[in-house]
């Protein structure tokens, strides 16, 4: 709307100044041509002079000088308004050229075109933007793709390892097969975490998110998230304390919704302290509902407190560690929460980390 109405306004400027021009001319011929007239009657001119037959001429022919002259004037003028523009494209067509060009050498118009110079080069800045961001994005992607690809191996080695000793060794003391499944078995679940984090990136790179939307109970559906939490919040020492308001109903897509809280409760787990306490609060109103996540972890720096939602963005970039995901649990999140028209937003300070999701009602 913007660039519309700038444009919209060089337009009309520039049809004034062709509409004043061409009445200048259509004023200037014949007052030029009466003030001769009358300039040369100012005295008396005789048939020998050189000048008299040419005044003559021009007196008995006015009119038909007049209009050659203004058809003159006006197709000269008309050419010359038409060129200019003409050359205007030109030059906007050259400077376009530049939008995705990686220089820092800026846009230059002529001052004519000075606001539409402001606006290509601002176009420029933010297309330049979007394909740095782009480029890293996909260079992180890439990265997760090859280190999931190492770590794969690492507890398929140790399944395949144990499961061999298993079954080649028959008379294996029962202690031992307990602790060779015991250890089989966790990396089989790890194996399993790092095939979903694939799907993972395939399913954010490959589809797009549609929502299917019902009224639910949104209290519920929390609580019922936190009890299935329970098992995992023991099982890293943590505490859970959650206050919510009773029976909120929400217009949402309870699956992706879920996958919502999914993804921050398991983030919040990740990046807890031992014997800490995760808390979560609901309130609502007649105009929104606001649930918020908070746990007590490590400080997240402002600059990656920034960037937490990007896409393959990880707070750990450490492979193999328990935080090593693929960073995409929050950036999924933040994709759902905007698609029911909501907003989701991360604080962090002295070793509290706090996200906030706003969804209206």
């Amino acid at each position: 709307m913007k660039n519309s109405s700038k444009l919209a306004g060089f337009k009309r400027r520039y049809i004034w100044q062709y509409v004043l021009t061409m009445l200048l001319i259509l004023l200037a011929a014949p007052v030029l041509a009466f003030a001769v007239e009358w300039t040369a009657g100012f005295r008396i001119w005789y048939d020998d002079e050189p000048l008299y037959r040419v005044l003559h001429f021009v007196k008995e022919n006015l009119a038909l000088i007049i209009l050659f002259a203004e058809i003159v004037a006006t197709v000269i003028t008309t050419v010359i308004f038409i060129r200019k523009p003409l050359k205007y494209i030109d030059e906007i067509t050259q400077a376009s050229k530049q939008l995705t060009a990686p220089t820092q050498t800026p846009i230059e118009l002529p001052p004519a075109l000075g606001e539409v110079q402001l606006e290509l080069n601002a176009v420029r800045e933010t297309a330049l933007r979007s394909a740095a961001l782009a480029k890293e994005t996909e260079q992180r992607k890439n990265d997760m793709i090859v280190y999931l690809a190492h770590d794969l191996k690492t507890p398929l080695t140790s399944v395949i390892g144990y499961l061999s000793l298993l079954h080649d060794e028959p008379d294996i003391s029962a202690e031992n097969r307990a602790k060779y499944i015991a250890t089989a078995l966790e990396r089989s679940r790890r194996l399993e975490e790092l095939i979903n984090e694939f799907f993972d990136i395939t399913r954010f790179s490959l589809t797009t998110l549609t929502l299917e939307k019902q009224t639910i109970n949104l209290t519920f559906m929390l609580e019922q998230t936190i009890s299935e939490f329970m098992p995992i919040f023991d099982s890293n020492s943590l505490t859970v304390k959650s206050c919510l308001q009773p029976n909120v109903m929400l217009l949402c897509d309870p699956d992706k919704l879920a996958r919502v809280f999914d993804n921050i409760l398991r983030n919040a787990v990740n990046y807890s302290y031992p014997d800490t306490e995760v808390e979560i609060t609901m309130t609502a109103d007649e105009n929104a509902v606001t649930v918020t996540f908070k746990n007590h972890g490590d400080t997240i720096p402002p600059e990656k407190l920034n960037r937490i939602f990007e896409q393959f963005f990880r707070l750990d970039t450490a492979r193999g560690s328990k935080t090593g995901g693929a960073g995409l649990g929050l950036a999924i999140a933040k994709e759902i929460v905007e698609m029911h028209g909501g907003k989701i937003t991360a604080e962090s300070a002295d070793n509290v980390v706090l996200v906030r999701v706003n969804i209206g009602l």
